[in-house]
């Protein structure tokens, strides 16, 4: 997976930022709660950061679009890296 570069974040954001990342994965195996307890977790927040979800057609996969504050390009790359192993992803953008 090709991460975005860090000189790339700090040219198009002004850290901190709200940051927004859409994870896409199997709508089974509480996906969605995984995705909000790594984020929580890297980013050490006491509740879920502001986010949304969307089904597909028959169900089979959820797109969780996810804003939290970030403080740094280094916090967006950790947050990618602790995201991109997850069981059940299918896409990470």
């Amino acid at each position: 997976m090709n991460l975005p570069a860090i000189d790339l974040l700090e040219k198009q954001h002004s850290f901190p930022c709200h940051y927004t990342f859409k994870v896409i994965g199997y709508a089974d195996g509480n996906f969605t709660a995984r995705v909000l307890s790594c984020v929580r977790d890297e980013l050490k927040l006491e509740s879920d950061p502001p986010f949304s979800l969307r089904n597909t057609e028959h169900g089979r996969h959820v797109a969780v679009t996810i804003e939290p504050l970030c403080e740094s390009s280094q916090q967006v790359l950790a947050v990618y890296s602790r995201l991109s192993g997850m069981d059940g992803l299918v896409m990470l953008l």
